[in-house]
């Protein structure tokens, strides 16, 4: 099954002759990158958009795994934060994000001779509120994994099969995603969101969040994980570090970590208005 997904995968290249891919270097549009070079060739260039809400050590690490895949790589900048209906962060945020990024690439793509723009979404994607999908597809960008129906575990799966080391690279949406609903979002938050995870990522723990409230850091961790936090992390060096950072308050979501966890807020809206 997942062998035949991804030969339509490569049919849906083949038939393209040549793509331009939305590549953030995350395990989704990494996979996207490695088989449109398969197949295409130089024919397939990968676009990283940099902004501050991407962390500077996924973009090096974006570099590396296109440089291990061998494709075309370039960087260009967005330009979101000048936006106030993104800034101001709406539960449609994404939709001021993504528009921004294919505004960005569709000139570049046409000047370039590249018919076809494609991105990361998965199957799964299509399940979740993601207002981000709805800008890139109102400006025509293709979404070949999901067009196939890959979900991310099998993406993952797909992702080992082919060999790329970072099968098992834990998703890390941009850094805008740390922050609740209506909560302005600006350049040094974002910046303390970033430091804040990039030191515990050092202590050794990858797979998190840390959200941002106001003055209060809450730290999420896989619910297996939080035990061991607790017992062996030097708690008062943390504070102090996320203090150094910004913040005010540092809490623990004793739940722990779900993707997609500030979202469970509209449904309750939802719940509440009906």
């Amino acid at each position: 099954m997942i062998d035949q997904k991804l030969n339509q995968v490569k049919t849906l290249f083949s038939q393209m002759e040549q793509a331009l891919i939305a590549y953030s270097g995350g395990i989704d549009s990494t996979l996207v990158a490695k088989i449109a070079y398969d197949v295409l060739g130089d024919r397939a260039l990968a676009i990283t958009a940099v902004s501050p809400s991407l962390l500077p050590e996924e973009l090096e690490e974006a570099k590396i795994q296109a440089a291990t895949i061998g494709i075309k790589h370039e960087l260009i900048e967005t330009h979101e934060m000048d936006n106030p209906n993104y800034t101001s962060n709406p539960v449609n945020r994404c939709y001021f994000c993504k528009s921004e990024l294919h505004d960005t690439l569709k000139p570049l793509a046409i000047k370039r001779g590249y018919a076809y723009i494609v991105d990361g979404v998965n199957a799964d994607d299509l399940q979740d509120y993601r207002p981000g999908i709805q800008a890139a597809k109102e400006r025509g960008a293709r979404s070949p994994l999901a067009e196939v129906g890959l979900t991310k575990t099998e993406i993952r799966q797909l992702s080992q099969q082919l060999g790329l080391p970072w099968w098992d690279k834990p998703a890390q949406p941009c850094l805008s995603s740390r922050f609740p609903y209506g909560e302005e979002i600006t350049i040094s938050k974002l910046q303390r969101v970033g430091r804040a995870e990039i030191y515990l990522r050092k202590l050794g723990y990858n797979n998190l969040r840390v959200r941002s409230e106001s003055d209060t850091a809450r730290i999420e961790l896989p619910p297996d994980q939080i035990q061991e936090f607790v017992l062996n992390t030097d708690l008062p060096n943390l504070v102090a570090q996320f203090q150094s950072y910004g913040f005010i308050y540092v809490t623990l979501d004793l739940e722990g970590y779900r993707s997609g966890k500030l979202n469970q807020v509209l449904g309750r809206e939802l719940a509440i208005r009906s």
